[in-house]
């Protein structure tokens, strides 16, 4: 899970017109991005959020008919696309029993398990500003913490939980106080992944190195992909040394990601993976505008340009990697 921000530009004029103007980027911005042209191989969105997905209230919380009707339209959605498979990825305690669920539901949606890299301080410190979809919450301590793991072990073994994460490590939000917290909780994320041979999906932001340790101190499960990954080729080309997936999500077309495709670029083929990490990182040109599993051909079309591949090509390696990486 990664947020992302855009810049409106401002309506030039003035009066009305400017009024208008200003009225139809909002709407623009709002608006969820058109259909692309279906993929002719089919696909598996390898990291996506449905619980966070606009039409779905603050933190996942519809029940019953509410619920199953707005998931079945985004897979639906997704599909007449050849968006055909998508992974649902746990970030909390309620979001990992929800996840499972929703995998348990719906045939096209396989769950991943964690405590996202900054809930793990936020259970042992508190929350008191309610960052999370939780709201405000008190410091649990470190027993909070280990029984919080502990339903993640639970819900790892079921079935159609296919990965654990995302886990990780996350200093971009998170400061010195909260590092000891977010390291422990992966190390057991780790065990876990390897406990139930499961893949572990990694959230790295601002913490390249630090990941690649505690991976090589623990030893790392059979499977483990690098969700929304942010290295630069000289990482990638580690990651391949280690078997490591590489999954690349919609920041991969922003100008400014340079490094990103510097590093697809150089990453096996049958070591990439592709996402949304949807409702964020919307691929350009709808930076800004709501993401969905819909959306997958706009980034993996960009991908097989940037790798000078047929998209064809691209997505068949691609729906093989998925497969071969969560177990499905």
């Amino acid at each position: 899970m990664a947020a992302t921000t855009a810049s409106n530009s401002s309506s030039s004029g003035s009066g009305s017109s400017r009024e208008s103007g200003s009225a139809r980027s909002k709407t623009d911005k709002d608006a969820p991005p058109p259909l692309p042209a279906p993929l002719n191989v089919p696909v598996a969105d390898s990291h996506t959020h449905l619980d966070m997905l606009p039409q779905l209230p603050l933190g996942g919380a519809p029940t019953g008919g509410d619920r199953h009707d707005a998931v079945a339209e985004a897979l639906a959605k997704a599909a007449s696309v050849g968006v055909t498979t998508v992974i649902q990825v746990g970030c909390d305690v309620a979001g990992s029993r929800w996840a499972a669920e929703t995998a348990a539901a719906h045939d096209a949606v396989w769950a991943t398990v964690a405590l996202h890299p900054n809930e793990a301080p936020r259970i042992v410190h508190g929350d008191p500003d309610g960052w999370s979809r939780q709201g405000a919450r008190p410091a649990g301590g470190e027993a909070a913490l280990d029984a919080a793991l502990a339903e993640i072990d639970a819900l790892a073994a079921l079935p159609h939980v296919r990965g654990v994460g995302e886990t990780g490590l996350d200093f971009f939000r998170t400061g010195p106080d909260g590092m000891a917290a977010q390291e422990y909780s992966f190390r057991r994320h780790i065990d876990i992944a390897k406990g139930h041979g499961k893949a572990l999906v990694i959230h790295d932001r601002d913490a390249h190195a630090d990941v690649l340790r505690v991976l090589d101190e623990e030893g790392a499960p059979d499977a483990v992909v690098f969700h929304c990954y942010s290295g630069d080729a000289a990482m990638a080309k580690t990651c391949a040394d280690n078997g490591y997936y590489m999954s690349f999500a919609g920041n991969v077309t922003f100008k400014n990601a340079q490094p990103l495709r510097d590093a697809l670029a150089v990453a096996p083929l049958d070591l990439i993976l592709v996402e949304t990490d949807a409702p964020f990182l919307t691929p350009a040109p709808y930076r800004g505008r709501p993401n969905a599993p819909y959306l997958i051909p706009v980034t993996l079309r960009a991908m097989a340009g940037y790798k000078e591949i047929d998209e064809d090509a691209l997505a068949t390696a691609v729906a093989a990697n998925t497969a071969r990486a969560f177990g499905y």
